[in-house]
């Protein structure tokens, strides 16, 4: 099974901290969805729309183990979909990526999340206090 990352696990220290993988990412497009930033946070959450798209990465044959800690690393703001995403070759691929849990859409901001701004201003500040940490303990 392979994972669609959008947002934090993009970054391959952050992934090889959560997951214990070190895994390339190869580039990617989620059609239907979009990415938004979580409000007072530096990490984004996708939810659908018909017409938006999400560039990310994919890694590809996440053992069962690695899915465990990812689960809990994202918590219960976020649910395990699966996707289809699209690959810079034109082929299509199935994987599995983390949707906002609609209890937890009134978190979001009506603004896109950016992946530059986010290593440029938010990476540490990120890894510092996200709680998604203390659960891999």
């Amino acid at each position: 099974m392979h994972l669609f990352a959008y947002g934090t696990l993009m970054c391959p220290d952050i992934m090889a901290e959560v997951s214990g993988l070190n895994r390339p990412g190869i580039s990617a497009t989620l059609p239907g969805y979009r990415r938004l930033r979580v409000k007072g946070e530096d990490y984004p959450a996708i939810v659908p729309d018909a017409a938006g798209w999400v560039t990310g990465v994919i890694c590809r044959d996440i053992p069962k183990s690695a899915w465990i800690l990812l689960d809990r690393f994202e918590g219960e703001m976020y649910v395990r979909v699966r996707a289809q995403v699209d690959l810079a070759d034109g082929s299509v691929a199935a994987a599995q990526t983390y949707v906002v849990n609609g209890c937890f859409s009134g978190c979001l901001e009506d603004v896109e999340w950016n992946f530059a701004d986010f290593l440029c201003s938010g990476k540490e500040r990120f890894r510092m206090s996200y709680t998604g940490y203390l659960k891999l303990i």
